[in-house]
């Protein structure tokens, strides 16, 4: 796609010099200040940021979307450019962090400049530059300024201007510009910015060379106008130098009366255990919701496949998928000691998986979602929508695109199912499964029991009911992959979340006990 080209502006020199005259004449500045102003006029070049990365280092490791392993780290300024004529100015950066022993990460940053700082943006400040050409300014974090995020979309609405962010769009859908910015705190690893209830602006915090899993979904499905997903506007670039091929975000269409499908489900899941169901029996509740789920997840699996097409996979590439599942099992046995009586009969799963294939069952994959679950399902007015098609973040990039068994989708949302109920069974805020007594806890481990299998059986009936392979045809490849869910569930949960650790467990119990 060819990116819209920028108009070229007047010269801002005069515009970006401090308020106050300066201390030492401009022949005598130092050389980050020399050398980096290009024929569209704008400041660019990495030696923009190299003032402020003493500071920026302290102010990085209290990001939550920063690798805690690299605090501290060596940082080192990669990309840097200008946007705005006049205070307040948009620092647009990449800068990377480096550690002995651990890659390079690359990290995106927006920075505000103003030489004054209001008393209302005072928590966000970061620090006053110590030389550059804004020796004596404030510098502080953009997300915190409106005028600063509204300057951001409305240049990405013009094509950019100069060498910094630009949209490259994915289609002729006009982008609306108009709505009043507003930082979301739900993302840990990316930044959101919802524009008043239309647009919202997704910045990938680490990002990294393209093609990008997510965005190449996004703009498949948005062309094949697939209407459960939102409209992908188009992918944030830039020309800056050293941005040169990294995808820096997307602008998307935003849902602002969606509700979450994660707290939906415990929040109806919990009214059944509870037994204060309106309408439909104790273990009910849901089950439109999960029917109709299915069957959107089965039209965005339809439109994926028209989008990038599918393959056969051959019976040496599911043995070699089964390899690496069983490998992870053992892996996660060794750090998790419970799993040891189980590597067994979930071995079995595995290589049930891949005998499969070797007598000449076909197994197809396609580009799949890959980390689907309740949370990544917003339902609205007018159905569900399907979001965040990163794919598992834990995984290599190129992993993540591959063609995959859809299977693997089904199995990451049935686990979600069975979380949701056993969520609602802990209570909104504790871990404690226990009942106030012993009738009461089995009571409620039935109904959480019962909900979970019903709206797993109404998920699969709707994901059939689009047409598409019924997963109950599947019963071999869809419980290995759900054993592999559950297995790096139980890794995740002994890690982060001990205290839900018996939920993964429950799973593989039950996964191991179908072993044959």
């Amino acid at each position: 796609m060819t990116p819209v080209t920028g108009r070229a502006q007047p010269p801002v020199a005069r515009l970006l010099m401090p308020a106050r005259p300066p201390a030492q004449p401009p022949a005598a500045r130092p050389p980050v200040a020399q050398g980096l102003t290009p024929a569209e006029g704008r400041p660019a070049g990495p030696g923009l940021l190299e003032p402020m990365l003493p500071a920026l280092g302290p102010w990085l490791a209290g990001r939550r979307w920063f690798d805690a392993r690299y605090a501290g780290a060596a940082l080192t300024a990669r990309a840097a450019s200008v946007v705005g004529e006049e205070p307040p100015l948009l620092l647009h950066g990449v800068v990377t962090a480096h550690r002995p022993g651990g890659p390079p990460l690359h990290h995106q940053l927006l920075l505000g400049l103003r030489p004054h700082l209001p008393a209302r943006l005072e928590p966000a400040a970061i620090t006053c530059v110590p030389d550059g050409p804004w020796r004596g300014w404030r510098l502080y974090d953009a997300l915190a300024d409106g005028t600063l995020l509204g300057l951001l979309l409305r240049t990405l609405a013009d094509g950019g201007s100069g060498p910094g962010p630009r949209l490259e769009r994915a289609g002729r859908f006009p982008l609306p510009v108009g709505g009043v910015p507003r930082p979301l705190e739900a993302e840990q690893s990316n930044t959101t910015v919802a524009y008043g209830d239309r647009v919202l602006l997704k910045l990938f915090r680490r990002p990294e060379p393209g093609p990008h899993t997510e965005v190449d979904a996004l703009r498949a499905l948005t062309r094949q106008r697939c209407t459960h997903t939102p409209r992908l506007y188009g992918a944030l670039h830039s020309d800056a130098p050293g941005a040169e091929g990294l995808v820096l975000g997307l602008v998307e269409e935003f849902l602002p009366d969606a509700r979450d499908g994660w707290e939906e489900a415990v929040r109806q899941a919990r009214a059944c255990l509870d037994g204060s169901c309106r309408g439909v029996p104790a273990t009910g509740g849901f089950t439109g919701y999960a029917h109709s789920l299915g069957r959107a997840v089965a039209e965005v699996h339809g439109s994926l496949a028209e989008a990038f097409g599918r393959t056969r996979l051959t019976a040496e590439d599911v043995a070699e998928e089964a390899a690496r599942m069983t490998a992870r099992l053992k892996e996660a046995a060794e750090e998790v000691p419970a799993l040891g009586r189980y590597t067994g009969r979930l071995g079995t799963l595995f290589d049930d998986y891949a005998r499969l294939a070797g007598r000449g069952c076909p197994v197809f994959a396609q580009r799949i979602h890959g980390d689907l679950h309740l949370g990544q399902a917003l339902h609205t007015a007018d159905g569900w929508r399907i979001v965040d098609f990163e794919g598992e973040p834990a995984r290599p990039v190129a992993e993540r695109a591959r063609p995959q068994p859809v299977l693997k989708d089904v199995a990451g949302m049935l686990r979600s199912l069975d979380y949701a109920a056993r969520t609602a069974l802990a209570g909104p805020e504790s871990g404690d499964l226990e009942g106030t007594s012993p009738a009461q806890r089995l009571r409620r481990l039935r109904r959480a029991h019962a909900w979970s299998v019903r709206n797993r059986r109404a998920f699969v009936s709707g994901y059939a009911s689009a047409g598409r392979d019924d997963p109950d045809c599947h019963p071999v490849p869809l419980r290995a992959f759900e054993a592999d869910k559950a297995v790096y569930e139980t890794l995740y949960e002994s890690r982060h979340r001990p205290h839900l650790l018996p939920v993964p467990l429950a799973a593989v119990h039950r996964l191991a006990g179908t072993a044959r």
